[in-house]
């Protein structure tokens, strides 16, 4: 296992994974870190194993993953070690039983003795059920740990694995890894960068019960919202209609239709500095909408007559000067030349080359497959998850 060396200038994270069924994201909180090259080690309560293993931490971190007071028989003080190491703790998640511990000082454990014996400043991201979290105990624990210093962030609101739709979940591991980063004085990669990032699909409506839409879910452009807030920058989304959650710590601008995205992008375009142009917007509209229902007997449907929609990447590419536009090509096949084409004839800076017809890089898959496309060439990325690829586009287009 790898330790920390004098040569070692990277801030060091006590990251203490608690006993909750959101342990799974803490791995991910682990590698948006590292990306942001800050050095990781995991402290895990016992019952965090049960949802988490110590096998999984060591491999993503190479480092000793720390559970029993006794188990590290080179260190027999080994909360006051980790406690010294760490330039700053962070808890995540962390549940209602260890804030409590926390608050009243209550040390019968590694993760429980660490963190009472750490100089080092510490975030909290809290975890549990809606009415853990309302009540009236936790709500003083709570109250106790911000009067000593604590930092918070989150909880948010949405699925719990109760069943409930309520406040408790977890903070997005993005917006977990933005504060870390900023209690660290760390400068961000976007840092005075203001991104504008269109995402979803539209809807072109031909009566107010039927539309022209697509199987866009949106979740590439959030990824790029989220990961462009963690690296620091001001955020605009410009979000189709979509059922997937909108990050936290971004403007967002719902907007149904292609009209309606474009003097969104258009009014947001204004300050920005970069725009991705993300979304899956509908090439054609009805050039009539009926404001009623249309019915089979008045008048037949097997005939609606389009008009092309508002060309957003071509109009924000002709008013970009010298900031950075980048498109999205998604295409199921002749993928390289139909992005090539794209490319010349919208006139942004570069294009985002989707194959959709791959199951694993489709509409709604939490996984893409791209091409990095330029006037200088074509780069092949490997498969990446839509949080990796958010990284690893963002960095391209700040070069």
């Amino acid at each position: 296992m790898s330790e920390r060396t004098a040569s070692d200038e990277r801030p060091t994270v006590l990251l203490c994974v608690t006993g909750c069924i959101a342990a799974y994201k803490s791995c991910e909180i682990v590698r948006l870190l590292q990306k942001r090259d800050v050095r990781v080690k995991v402290l895990m309560s016992e019952h965090a194993t049960k949802f988490v293993g110590p096998t999984t931490f060591r491999a993503l971190t190479h480092e000793k993953v720390a559970v029993g007071l006794f188990d590290d028989p080179e260190d027999p003080i080994h909360h006051i070690s980790l406690a010294q190491e760490a330039d700053l703790v962070l808890v995540a998640p962390a549940t209602a039983n260890v804030i409590a511990k926390m608050a009243t000082g209550i040390a019968d454990d590694l993760l429980s003795t660490t963190l009472l014996a750490t100089p080092a400043p510490i975030l909290v991201a809290p975890a549990m059920n809606a009415g853990m979290w309302r009540a009236a105990a936790t709500r003083e624990n709570m109250e106790t740990l911000h009067r000593r210093g604590v930092a918070v962030v989150g909880p948010g609101s949405g699925y719990l694995a109760c069943g409930d739709v309520d406040e408790g979940r977890l903070a997005d591991p993005d917006e977990i890894v933005a504060r870390t980063l900023e209690m660290l004085g760390r400068t961000s990669a976007l840092a005075g960068e203001r991104v504008l990032i269109t995402a979803g699909p539209t809807y072109e409506p031909i009566d107010p019960v039927r539309f022209i839409g697509n199987r866009s879910s949106g979740k590439m452009g959030i990824a790029l919202a989220a990961a462009a807030h963690a690296e620091g920058a001001e955020v605009t989304l410009v979000l189709g209609p979509t059922a997937e959650p909108a990050p936290s710590g971004v403007t967002v601008v719902r907007v149904e239709t292609a009209a309606e995205m474009r003097d969104a992008a258009v009014s947001a375009f204004a300050d920005a500095t970069i725009a991705i142009c993300a979304a899956a917007v509908a090439d054609y509209r009805p050039l009539m909408v009926s404001d009623h229902k249309l019915k089979k007997s008045e008048q037949p449907l097997n005939v609606i007559e389009l008009t092309e929609t508002e060309d957003i990447l071509a109009t924000l590419s002709a008013e970009k000067g010298a900031r950075r536009v980048i498109g999205f090509a998604a295409e199921t096949d002749r993928l390289l030349e139909h992005a090539c084409a794209k490319l010349a004839a919208k006139g942004c800076d570069a294009i985002v080359a989707n194959d959709v017809s791959r199951a694993d890089s489709t509409f709604g898959s939490d996984t893409n497959k791209v091409w990095w496309v330029t006037a200088g060439g074509t780069e092949e990325l490997p498969l990446l998850s839509k949080r990796e690829l958010a990284y690893e586009i963002l960095h391209r287009a700040v070069r």
